[in-house]
């Protein structure tokens, strides 16, 4: 179903986006919304060339449309094809980061390897890890977090409120 220059499916979820000739510098603050986007048609815009960052979390898109001289995001190798025209370019396919390098140490042992957009990949760690590796092991301790947070925030409180009352009654 079409709204504007949007392709819906009938859930209301983006499955196409033409935003060609729409004098766009950047996607824009909003541009994350249509993640869910398959097919995107920037075309005839002055886009800077760095895109890398504007299409995080574009698992699902396999077809992109860009100026000429703007590159592909994550670079010719994050797509299967890139078709070079006249006022335009197409990225088609994107590739899996995670299966095409071949190197299986990309994700720590406790943390497997998902793909984040065109050229990009994220480590998510493995159920009962956290933290930096994922090698901290059971959950997040909140209690313990906030608890030497609130006493050490309570002590230096009270040491300045007393040394602030000795000045306070000499004067």
């Amino acid at each position: 179903m079409l709204h504007a220059r949007c392709c819906l499916n009938q859930k209301g979820i983006i499955l196409g986006l033409d935003l060609q000739n729409c004098s766009l510098k950047d996607p824009g603050p909003n541009f994350p919304q249509a993640h869910t986007a398959v097919i995107i048609d920037l075309q005839a815009n002055p886009l800077k060339d760095e895109l890398a960052n504007a299409f995080h979390g574009f698992i699902q898109l396999q077809t992109l449309i860009l100026p000429q001289d703007v590159n592909c995001p994550g670079g010719i190798n994050a797509w299967n094809n890139v078709t070079f025209y006249i006022n335009n370019q197409t990225c088609q396919g994107q590739r899996n980061l995670c299966n095409s390098t071949g190197d299986p140490e990309m994700c720590p042992e406790n943390g497997s390897c998902a793909p984040d957009g065109p050229g990009l990949m994220q480590c998510i760690c493995a159920d009962g890890f956290h933290g930096y590796k994922c090698m901290r092991q059971g959950s997040f301790s909140l209690l313990v977090f906030f608890g030497i947070l609130g006493s050490t925030t309570l002590s230096i409180s009270i040491l300045l409120w007393g040394t602030q009352r000795r000045k306070a009654k000499a004067s």
